[in-house]
């Protein structure tokens, strides 16, 4: 199947056009193409860098080892912020990498301003082709240190997916993982440090009955909880995943 989607690639066809035509002969230079990519495949490296683009939300992403690959997980994430989101919002994408979460909802919230961050000006590039590319004109990119360069914003809903795995943790020797961006995966605390800052920064930054919404791994639900109790945020939320497991947390800032 990986096979079948890198030669469609090399030959800008369908799967359907492979089937129909399997006796068709390829050029030298397509067949060498197509070579390097199953090369690169066997070493591991993921499908969505080696072609450089990924879906997600039906719409199209580029990515490069510079960005996070989008995962289908991270739609539940995109969900809840149309759930959340009111008429005319003003939403923040903090850690935007590809733009995939940012793109998403501004996509289903044309009447909305979405701020979209991230530390990495490589990572913000890309975004920016993607929004271009998804025809979206109202998000604005800013670099910097999570909340750091919209401080001075008030919000009615800020979205994450942060790094959140242990930094020793194996998992990061192992599948995709490898070739992503290291500083987009692991956190300090033990995975909690960048969340904890967002839920800090969230609760200085949203506007009255404002939302934030944390994407994070399957077991560190009940400490974001915590953290976001001590802070008084109200209607404290985890959500599940299509696994069934504990993947966005979230909480609701006091009217008063």
């Amino acid at each position: 199947m990986e096979a079948q989607l890198l030669l469609g690639y090399c030959l800008q066809k369908n799967s359907s056009y492979l089937l129909t035509w399997p006796e068709r002969l390829i050029e030298q230079e397509t067949v060498q193409i197509f070579e390097a990519m199953v090369s690169r495949r066997e070493q591991g490296e993921p499908i969505a860098y080696i072609l450089g683009e990924k879906e997600f939300w039906s719409l199209s992403f580029k990515v490069t080892p510079d960005t996070l690959i989008p995962r289908p997980e991270t739609e539940l994430l995109v969900e809840l912020a149309l759930e959340k989101a009111k008429e005319r919002a003003v939403i923040a994408d903090l850690g935007t990498g590809s733009g995939a979460i940012a793109v998403a909802v501004a996509s289903e919230k044309p009447d909305s301003q979405v701020y979209a961050t991230d530390f990495s000006q490589a990572a913000l590039d890309i975004a920016k082709l993607n929004a271009n590319s998804n025809n979206i004109s109202n998000i604005q990119f800013f670099q910097g240190d999570w909340g750091k360069p919209v401080a001075k914003i008030s919000f009615d809903l800020i979205l994450s997916n942060p790094p959140y795995i242990e930094e020793n943790d194996p998992h990061l020797q192992q599948g995709d993982l490898r070739f992503e961006p290291s500083s987009a995966l692991w956190a300090q605390q033990q995975g909690y440090a960048d969340i904890y800052q967002i839920i800090e920064f969230s609760a200085g930054s949203l506007n009255p009955d404002g939302w934030v919404l944390i994407e994070h791994g399957y077991q560190q639900s009940q400490k974001i909880r915590e953290k976001l109790e001590s802070l008084n945020y109200q209607s404290i939320t985890t959500w599940k995943d299509l696994a069934g497991l504990d993947r966005v947390t979230g909480g609701r800032k006091s009217m008063s």
